[in-house]
């Protein structure tokens, strides 16, 4: 587990985005709702005002020229071999924290975030570092969110179009009577230097969580996933404006 944080830790951010994105091409610059994807997410971390640096990982120079011009740091280019389809975060993610520390940069605390993260708010990013920092034996600190259906009753769809549970016990159960479950909301994960390094798993005893509401969880993998996530995004901002004018 980690050594121990305080509230002094310092803390950066890093940003992965590579170019290849298949299902939505190019989706890390892509315009969301007029602005590229990665630079409303650079926004939304300079507005949580807990960062002091905010970094891509990036193989894309398109993409690091939009990341720069939104007042992100690109101090490195990514390696071909962490920005192919099978690369995940954390290995990304250690990249960065050990190329970083040769130009002599050894954050406390690293938060991965995903350039799609366009549902966090930036009271969730502090909220998340806070709780880092007041945790000394956290690994990580991540946003979960609950499933909107129990997953006891969850069915299996067979080739002939037939059902079956998986798991039959509760059949009859009622879904109030069920222990609620929770998934990991796909936005950022904030995680000290050590764990990063030491390759430690988020989903452990020594991960902390910060539950947030459904509505503000959205993956952005297909055009139907954008358009969702656009849609959300624009009631939000009504909503804030009715709320503004009530007042």
């Amino acid at each position: 587990m980690s050594e121990g944080h305080q509230a002094g830790s310092r803390v950066i951010a890093v940003i992965p985005a590579r170019g290849g994105s298949k299902r939505v091409p190019r989706k890390n610059i892509r315009l969301f709702l007029g602005e590229p994807l990665i630079a409303r997410t650079v926004r939304l971390l300079q507005q949580s005002g807990v960062f002091s640096r905010i970094v891509v990982s990036t193989d894309d120079a398109e993409i690091a020229a939009v990341a720069v011009a939104a007042g992100a740091e690109v101090p490195f280019m990514r390696e071909a071999t962490l920005a192919n389809d099978h690369a995940s975060t954390a290995p990304v993610i250690r990249d960065a924290i050990e190329r970083l520390a040769t130009m002599g940069d050894t954050p406390d605390i690293v938060c991965a975030v995903y350039p799609a993260a366009v549902l966090a708010v930036p009271d969730d990013l502090r909220r998340a570092v806070a709780l880092m920092q007041e945790t000394a034996e956290a690994d990580y600190v991540i946003p979960v969110t609950s499933f909107g259906y129990p997953i006891q009753r969850a069915l299996r769809r067979h080739a002939d179009s037939s059902l079956s549970m998986f798991q039959p016990a509760h059949y009859e159960a009622r879904s109030q009577d069920l222990e609620p479950a929770y998934h990991d909301a796909g936005q950022y994960y904030v995680g000290a230097r050590a764990a990063w390094l030491s390759d430690r798993p988020f989903f452990s005893a020594h991960t902390r969580t910060l539950l947030i509401p459904r509505w503000r969880v959205q993956d952005i993998d297909t055009l139907d996933d954008w358009t969702r996530a656009e849609q959300i995004v624009r009631l939000q901002s009504l909503a804030d404006e009715v709320t503004d004018a009530s007042r």
